[in-house]
């Protein structure tokens, strides 16, 4: 396969499996994010508190930490093409479940159960690096990313129409439930049509289950210090809803949930060690090694740009409406660029990356993004509006196609444990996103944007440690034999 990619080539196997995936992922996040372009609706019908919207935000992405280490576990095991199938499937039920519902506690229940579908994302990272060259992975993973991100996009603009079109009371419950339907009738298709790897191709499996197989004693350090953060951004979450804030979990349910993240965490930590300690004990093949520094940096790479993009997107119509006295329809509008450039940036890094190299390319777009974050906390409202626009856009490129470069690498680093990797790496995306909401909660907008740009010049002194890819990945056959996979 040439360095070229044409994404017109439907004859080409390969091609038609990244449509089919990227589809999959879109249908992912249109069900995910179902319910923010209809809040009005929903708090119209329930009579909700201010208070009660905002637990329902946090809910909607509390689940997705977890689950995407879990999904990564899955994939591995299992192959992308049954778990994508079954994850939609599942979907559907939980978006029916959250269009029936007839209580706040129903909406909250279902809510938090769709952050499960969130995980979806990291399916196709592994599909989508099973069936291309390291030279043509950076554009194709930009491609599954960014065009399948923009489908909460594309349920903001099309969902409101939907649920007036269906009219009267229920109109919401209408349009999310055909997001269910939309999800039950591709995940047929996506297993009818996705194969695991191009045909003659072995599938590698993890030869263990419960957690990332590392190649030193001190790398399994590393990776358990790693786990310490997304536990954190739980327990962040769970303060959000306590007593001493949302006040919508009683001070003995808050206690609880403190209680199961604390034997959770003791579980995980137990599971890695136990995969790890006998292997390591034996001694691993210098065939076998890799440097878990490359999962660790990607970790944090991705906290910054796609966890700045979380929170951006979360308080950017309001920062325009505020600093410039805009209307909500208008502020909007405006901020809505910031995900637009999903489309473009996000393939942008991956094919950046397949062409000037993988260190070199996330380097620039996390320089630039630290930049473009310290730009827009200058932005007050005697602004030019369209200048502000521009620079936004501008910083929202930077994010986006930072990301496409982190994904362009993570299939890169061990192939028998790309799910895996690409779970945790977008497990601390979210973890991201917390921390930056948690930041904007008792900071005002313009020192918000600083400490991100902070962050990102801190990661970028990170990024210089990692190593480029070069050379082959080696992964065991059944048989026995060594297969070398090309990464350069």
């Amino acid at each position: 396969m040439s360095g070229k990619l044409n994404i017109f080539e439907f004859s080409n196997p390969a091609i038609r499996t990244l449509h089919v995936s990227w589809i999959a992922f879109f249908i992912t996040f249109v069900v995910w994010f179902s319910h923010a372009p209809l809040l009005a609706f929903i708090k119209e019908a329930f009579d909700l508190s201010s208070q009660q919207v905002k637990a329902l935000l946090i809910l909607n992405v509390a689940l997705t930490i977890p689950s995407r280490i879990v999904v990564g576990m899955l994939v591995d095991r299992f192959g992308p093409r049954i778990v994508f199938s079954l994850l939609l499937m599942s979907a559907a039920f939980i978006c029916w479940g959250f269009a029936l519902a007839t209580s706040y506690e129903m909406l909250a229940l279902f809510r938090f159960l769709c952050g499960f579908v969130g995980a979806g994302f990291v399916i196709g990272i592994r599909l989508v690096g099973e069936w291309f060259p390291a030279k043509q992975v950076g554009i194709a993973e930009g491609i599954y990313g960014g065009w399948g991100n923009f489908g909460s996009a594309a349920g903001a603009m099309v969902l409101p129409s939907l649920a007036l079109l269906f009219g009267g009371d229920d109109g919401w419950r209408y349009a999310i439930a055909c997001c269910g339907a939309l999800a039950f009738v591709y995940s047929f298709i996506f297993y009818s049509a996705a194969r695991n790897t191009p045909k003659g191709s072995t599938y590698f499996k993890p030869k263990r289950s419960g957690g990332l197989e590392v190649t030193s004693k001190k790398d399994l350090y590393f990776y358990l210090a790693m786990n310490i953060p997304m536990y954190i951004a739980l327990a962040v979450l769970t303060w959000k809803l306590s007593p001493s804030n949302l006040g919508l979990l009683s001070a003995l349910a808050t206690n609880m949930l403190y209680g199961i993240l604390a034997v959770l965490f003791v579980i995980q930590t137990s599971q890695i060690w136990k995969v790890n300690k006998q292997h390591l004990n034996e001694g691993v093949a210098d065939i076998d090694k890799y440097k878990f520094k490359q999962v660790a940096i990607l970790n944090w790479s991705y906290f910054v740009t796609f966890g700045s993009e979380l929170a951006v997107v979360s308080m950017l119509p309001l920062f325009f409406m505020d600093t410039f006295e805009l209307s909500a329809v208008t502020a909007g509008l405006l901020a809505s660029g910031f995900a637009f450039m999903n489309l473009a940036a996000r393939p942008g890094g991956g094919w950046l990356s397949d062409k000037m190299g993988r260190k070199k390319t996330l380097s620039v777009l996390i320089a630039g993004l630290s930049v473009g974050y310290l730009v827009l906390s200058q932005i007050d409202s005697h602004w030019f509006i369209p200048l502000a626009v521009i620079a936004t856009m501008c910083c929202s490129f930077f994010v986006q196609a930072g990301e496409g470069a982190v994904f362009a690498m993570v299939p890169l680093v061990k192939r028998r444990m790309t799910g895996q990797v690409a779970g945790m790496t977008g497990a601390y995306g979210n973890v991201g996103g917390v921390t930056y909401l948690t930041v904007l909660s008792f900071v005002d907008a313009s020192t918000f944007f600083m400490v991100i740009a902070a962050s990102a010049t801190l990661c970028f002194m990170l990024v210089q440690f990692l190593d480029e890819p070069s050379g082959h990945t080696a992964e065991v056959m059944p048989d026995g034999s060594v297969a070398l996979i090309d990464v350069a």
